[in-house]
């Protein structure tokens, strides 16, 4: 039985990789790795079908280390151990190089069973490597991640997408004997959402359901055809995961709270992560809701602990509840903006001099260095204010914090123009 069209094309070597140049580009990260011949235990994190497992078998080829490859879905802790015994065994056969445990889908991994990795790492038994589709801080424990770099890895872009249409349709042992135009790729990339993987498979599916007698001509009506008559069903870690939690999230920021809980009862239905919804919903708390209304981020936190204790099906209660909160209050992003402006401005300045009036003078060197001289204490004055610039001299008149228009900033933008007599314009 002949291999699917994506494992046909899978690259063996670092030339033939495509995507995520600033890891693989000539300054990469990985490129460094492999030239230096020396491997840190890694997390490579990133959506799915962009290359993840693909890239640590390379990094395994290049500098001739033993693989061995782990399902976090169906391996438990015996599995581990198996794999870690004959790694031991096979160390001594290859220097002081440790052959690579590459573990998929690592943050399905329990806290015993990525306990159960503790000490393989740490004694360099063997090189982690870990892939994940979940932000790992939340899903690896600190103790693993601390002994990991973590690398992100992002979805395929336009051009990627098109290098590798390019790639099977000259390169693939069957597809390059065919005769095959394709006429329009915009559904053949909105269908991928970025996945590599899920690409070759509907372009596979596509082909296979012509006639290869007659030139295949692949137009976008074609696409939505084909798929159509063979339904994709909801995939936790593929394109719909994506686009309802977008639907989800859009729903909740547009105040509509019918469209929020609809999208919530679908991502319920598919098997979604409880706990996957409940961050998103810590996240827009602050972003699309801020200052407007602060209790919505004590909500949203409170249901991530609930639902934690209760578990389903009765977290879709509190779900349900959280959801139609912050669908219904007032939105503000204006904490978003500041922090994005604070960090553009970070970067663009640099290190800048912390004034001395604000520099900590535990010593008394410091003290004679006038560090906290001209500080005023702002509880000693009237109101607990004191006019006092606390920015560093050359970005003083930066303005970072702007109010929107709902009834809570109001107040605080009346607190402000009472106090900085002008400073902050708004």
């Amino acid at each position: 039985m002949k291999a699917p069209l994506a494992e046909r094309l899978r690259p063996k070597q670092l030339s033939d990789y495509i995507g995520q140049d600033h890891l693989v580009g000539k300054d990469g990260l990985i490129s460094k790795i492999i030239k230096q011949q020396s491997l840190p235990s890694l997390i490579f994190w990133g959506p799915p079908g962009i290359g993840k497992t693909t890239l640590a078998q390379i990094i395994a080829n290049e500098i001739n280390r033993p693989f061995y490859k782990l399902s976090a879905i169906n391996s438990g802790v015996k599995d581990i151990r198996s794999v870690i015994q004959k790694a031991k065994q096979s160390q001594g056969m290859f220097s002081q190089n440790s052959p690579i445990l590459f573990i998929d889908e690592i943050h399905r991994f329990s806290k015993s069973q990525q306990d159960s990795l503790l000490e393989a790492v740490e004694k360099a038994w063997v090189t982690l490597i870990g892939a994940t589709t979940e932000n790992p801080s939340f899903e690896v424990i600190s103790a693993l991640l601390s002994r990991c770099q973590i690398y992100t890895l992002k979805s395929f872009g336009k051009e990627e997408l098109e290098t590798l249409l390019d790639k099977a349709l000259t390169e693939d042992s069957l597809l390059k004997n065919l005769d095959i135009q394709i006429k329009e790729k915009t559904a053949l990339f909105r269908m991928s959402g970025g996945d590599a993987r899920k690409l070759l498979n509907v372009l596979e599916l596509i082909v296979t359901q012509q006639n290869h007698k007659d030139k295949i001509i692949i137009r976008d009506e074609l696409v939505y055809k084909v798929v159509q008559e063979k339904p994709l069903k909801y995939d936790k870690s593929g394109e719909q995961h994506y686009d309802i939690i977008s639907a989800f999230i859009k729903s909740i920021r547009g105040s509509d709270p019918n469209a929020a809980v609809y999208w919530l009862a679908r991502m319920l239905e598919g098997g979604e992560d409880i706990k996957f919804i409940a961050r998103r919903l810590i996240i827009l708390a602050s972003e699309d809701i801020g200052l407007a209304n602060p209790t919505a981020l004590v909500m949203a936190n409170n249901t991530f602990q609930a639902i934690n204790v209760i578990g389903m099906p009765e977290a879709r209660i509190i779900l349900s509840q959280c959801v139609i909160y912050l669908a219904t209050s007032p939105k503000s992003n204006s904490a978003y903006m500041a922090i994005n402006k604070a960090m553009d401005l970070v970067t663009k300045t640099g290190d800048l001099e912390v004034p001395l009036s604000l520099r900590n003078a535990p010593t008394q060197l410091m003290k004679d260095l006038d560090y906290g001289k001209s500080y005023p204490y702002a509880h000693d004055y009237d109101g607990n204010f004191a006019f006092h610039d606390f920015m560093p001299k050359e970005i003083s008149s930066e303005n970072l914090y702007t109010t929107s228009d709902n009834s809570r900033e109001k107040q605080n933008k009346d607190f402000l123009n009472k106090r900085w007599k002008g400073k902050y314009e708004f």
